[in-house]
């Protein structure tokens, strides 16, 4: 009898040990298989990404080839992307080639992360600037990466909530000149009404956003509210038709939009001239919600390191 148990435990502890090699080997198994199907989903997930860049460019490509856009004073051909969220640069380098510079100052109300925005490729061409957000973590990581920019006077970076109370005091505490280049706003809401409350600068060219929903001729605009924070619907800032018109009462002309009808670009009437395609309407220049094209890629990724590091050499 002993001996037939002494069996049976050496037989059990073989099953136990058999049991614990086969789960060891399972989990080793199962551990190869997940990596594999890991990096199976990454490259899918980048073959994805490819295709829709290459997407984006040839439907970008198909739509700048419309009649609409032939005439050489439209500005839809230019548009190209270098830091801007979509084409924005390359239509606000156009709007420069052909009514020149001044001092090259820029005002930025509303700067994303500090590395998708529409001035921060002007930083490379020279130009100097004030950038204003209410993000503290946009705002720090910009002082954080941008300090030698920032210590040289090429640009000021400032956290603040704007509001129609604040908006000349916090300008003219950072900006001397009362004729600036450009001032560009994206704030998600109160647009408009910042603009209209600021008396402290002469822009001479103005980007601001602009609600594709509402086609011409809805006069659209949200009432203003101090506190308004964007929740990811259509009640934000104010329809092209009605910033062409009360734009036009400030002294300016629509010039065009970008082709993802998100910004729209107005230059100063004393220096439009026969430069830009008439007429300086809605009708003709709204651009609907292409917001599916958003996400043009320019190249690798952006870094913080780009402008910094390539200061010296630019002034070489």
């Amino acid at each position: 009898m002993l001996l037939l148990r002494r069996n049976k435990l050496r037989l059990a502890a073989a099953v136990d040990v058999s049991t614990d090699g086969d789960l060891k080997e399972r989990g080793t198994m199962f551990s190869r298989k997940l990596k594999r199907l890991k990096e199976y989903i990454i490259h899918w997930y980048h073959v994805a990404k490819s295709i829709r860049q290459l997407w984006i460019h040839q439907e970008i490509d198909r739509l700048r080839k419309s009649s609409r856009y032939q005439d050489q004073r439209s500005l839809i051909p230019f548009g190209a992307k270098v830091y801007s969220q979509n084409d924005e640069d390359g239509i606000i380098r156009e709007i420069f080639t052909r009514i020149g510079v001044t001092n090259k100052v820029f005002i930025e109300l509303g700067i994303g992360n500090g590395l998708e925005n529409n001035t921060l490729a002007l930083l490379f061409n020279g130009w100097k600037g004030l950038w204003i957000d209410s993000s503290s973590k946009s705002v720090n990581d910009v002082k954080r990466h941008f300090a030698d920019i920032i210590s040289k006077e090429y640009l000021q970076c400032i956290e603040t909530f704007i509001t129609k109370d604040n908006i000349d005091e916090v300008i003219s505490s950072h900006i001397r000149y009362e004729e600036i280049d450009l001032l560009s706003i994206d704030i998600d809401g109160n647009d408009y009404h910042i603009f209209n409350a600021i008396t402290c600068i002469n822009p001479r060219v103005v980007v601001i956003e602009y609600n594709a929903k509402f086609t011409p001729p809805i006069l659209f605009c949200v009432d203003y509210d101090e506190s308004h924070v964007w929740a990811f619907n259509d009640c934000f800032g104010a329809s092209l038709k009605f910033l062409e018109i009360n734009f036009a009462e400030k002294g300016y002309c629509l010039v065009g939009c970008n082709i993802t009808g998100s910004n729209s670009f107005f230059v100063r009437k004393d220096l439009v001239g026969n430069k830009f395609l008439e007429p300086f309407t809605a009708e003709n220049h709204y651009e609907p919600a292409r917001y599916h094209l958003t996400g043009l890629s320019s190249g690798h990724p952006a870094s913080y390191g780009t402008l910094v590091r390539s200061f010296t050499m630019r002034r070489s």
